[in-house]
This record gives C-alpha cells, structure tokens and sequence, in this order.
C-alpha cells in the first residue's frame, strides 16, 4: 500500500499565529539560525549560534571580529535571521516552521548591558564560554523589527515589535 501523500497549499494564507510565543519556542529547541547581512550590495548568510533576550525583542549572537558577517554589520546593521525546525521535520512539510527576524544589529560593548546579554547567551550556549571571552570576539545584539512566521507551508503570520 503506498504511502498518503500530504497536501501541499498552493497559495498562502494569512495565519494567526502568537509570534512571539513561537520565537520562545523555537528559541529552546532551536541552537542556530542563519543569519542574513548586506555584503556590498549581496546578500552573504552565515550560521550562528543564538539565544533569544526574555524581553523578546533581542537575538544574542557571538562572532570573532574578522569575519566578513560581523564587517558587513559595521558597514550596513539591517540584518534578517532565519530560524527554523527543518532538521526536525524532514520528511512531514507541513510541520515545518520558520520565523524570519527583521531587524538591526549592533555590536555590544563591555558593560552593564554585555554582561545581562552575555548571561542569557552562556545559559543557551555554555559551551561557547572561552570563545564568548576571547579578546577577538564581539556580542552583537539584534533589535527586531518585524517577524515573518511560515508554518504550513504557506499560512504566514507577521509580527512588529514595536
């Protein structure tokens, strides 16, 4: 007996879902996300390991400072972030979800706020914690904008922070 094929929607559908809630979520199942910035004019991504700031308006990511991710945000601090469970739903589409983060990033510097932001980071990610204090790495802090949550494989939901 062969296999029930899933629906496939072809056309999207304006969804209803609590973003932030889904942020949290995935937040905890979730330890990397793609990260989108401006190279002159190309978009480069990268993968990044993240945590999610309570306050639900911040992503925490850690990079060394030559990288080209971390110029590009020097240069242009409009960034995207994808986070998703693909891995986890490979074979089932329809369970699939994705969050794109719109926002803008900026490099954190030693102080009150690298410290609360660098706690949240280390709880995720204590592994990360030699890299986190090396003289050449940077905390860089996300302010989101706007969210776009994609479940169902065509049900979108957006959210604005502000």
């Amino acid at each position: 007996m062969a296999a029930k094929k899933e629906y496939i929607p072809v056309m999207t559908r304006k969804g209803t879902v609590e973003i932030p809630e889904r942020l949290k979520d995935l937040d905890v199942k979730e330890a990397f996300a793609v990260l989108a910035t401006d190279d002159a004019g190309l978009p480069y991504t990268s993968l990044i390991s993240y945590a999610l700031a309570p306050d639900l308006k911040t992503v925490i990511f850690a990079t060394p400072k030559d990288t080209r991710k971390y110029k590009n945000i020097l240069n242009s601090s409009q960034v995207a972030l994808l986070i998703d469970n693909r891995s986890k739903s490979r074979h089932k589409l329809m369970e699939i979800e994705a969050i794109t983060v719109i926002g803008t990033a900026k490099h954190v510097r030693k102080g009150k706020r690298w410290d609360a932001l660098s706690k949240i980071f280390l709880r995720k990610h204590p592994d990360l914690e030699k890299f986190l204090y090396a003289r050449t790495t940077v905390l860089v802090a996300i302010q989101i904008i706007e969210c776009f949550h994609v479940s169902h494989f065509q049900t979108l939901s957006v959210w604005n922070s502000r």
